[in-house]
């Protein structure tokens, strides 16, 4: 994830003064579809439709929570969004920079760190970040360079030599991020990153989350998660995943965004407090009393 251009592309800490204003659009998915042939020659439908649109906030990187219970579409969405699969139908597109139009997403676009974190067992942390970059085609030497500082960045200097086997999860975590950080990705998503961690460790990642993107204003990150809290604390909207009822109340397949929370016009993201404040507690009510049950 790019740290350049800090002058002109540095984030403004804290709440925003005002209004955000919304720049060009940063990843489209528009119209996406997805279905799969089964072993007794019937098609699963699991996404029809699913269309959002993530725009450049100035001042600030965007993170956003994709939301949903088990079963949505969650992992569907979060391949194709990432480029490892290619859709039945509709297209995601990405911007590859201020004023230049918007393009197929490819896959390298967007890194993904995956649940379980998987890095190379046989490796060293310190070359778990090298061999990856040198083969994109980083030279070695930069390669080098660029994951030491990282490593001193993140206050993990002790684990470079130490093996992915001796690291805690949460050290995985980190290393797994780091990985696409090498990359100078601006789009990074990550499966459910706060799945099986207990409060303080879930705290840590969200500090972890907010302070990596906080490098760039382009920097874009996509959860994907069923955690309903962490998301809304943590993000600056949040789509609800899941699938239509028909009239007998029986999900109708096909996943598609149902709806969309704009937690700035809330007044809740940025918010240091943000547990604290009634509006919280209301939308989160909502989405897991309400909304949960009918996706």
């Amino acid at each position: 994830m790019s740290t350049d251009a800090q002058d002109t592309s540095s984030c403004v800490p804290g709440l925003l003064p005002g209004d955000p204003e919304l720049l060009e659009p940063l990843l489209t998915v528009e119209g996406l579809s997805k279905s799969f042939k089964t072993n007794d020659g019937n098609t699963l439908l699991v996404l029809k439709d699913f269309t959002l649109t993530i725009r450049n906030i100035k001042g600030k990187p965007q993170i956003i929570s994709l939301l949903g219970p088990s079963g949505a579409g969650k992992t569907t969405a979060l391949r194709i969004i990432a480029g490892l699969d290619k859709p039945t139908a509709g297209c995601v597109m990405l911007s590859e920079g201020e004023g230049k139009p918007l393009r197929e997403v490819r896959v390298g676009d967007v890194g993904v760190v995956f649940q379980r974190y998987p890095l190379f067992d046989d490796i060293n942390v310190l070359n778990n970040l090298i061999e990856p970059a040198v083969r994109a085609g980083m030279p070695k030497k930069t390669a080098r360079d660029k994951a030491l500082r990282l490593l001193d960045e993140f206050d993990m200097v002790k684990q470079g030599l130490a093996w992915p086997q001796q690291l805690s999860g949460g050290q995985r975590q980190r290393v797994a991020i780091l990985q696409q950080l090498m990359q100078d990705r601006h789009f990074i998503i990550l499966d459910e990153p706060f799945s099986g961690l207990d409060p303080v460790n879930i705290i840590n990642v969200i500090d972890l989350i907010v302070n990596t993107a906080n490098q760039h204003t382009r920097n874009t990150f996509i959860i994907v998660t069923h955690d309903v809290t962490s998301a809304l604390i943590v993000s600056d909207t949040v789509f609800l995943l899941g699938r239509s009822r028909n009239e007998k109340g029986e999900p109708v397949p096909g996943a598609r965004v149902m709806k969309q929370y704009n937690l700035i016009a809330e007044g809740l993201a940025y918010h240091p407090e943000i547990e604290d404040l009634p509006r919280f507690s209301e939308i989160r009510k909502e989405i897991k009393l309400v909304e949960f049950p009918r996706l």
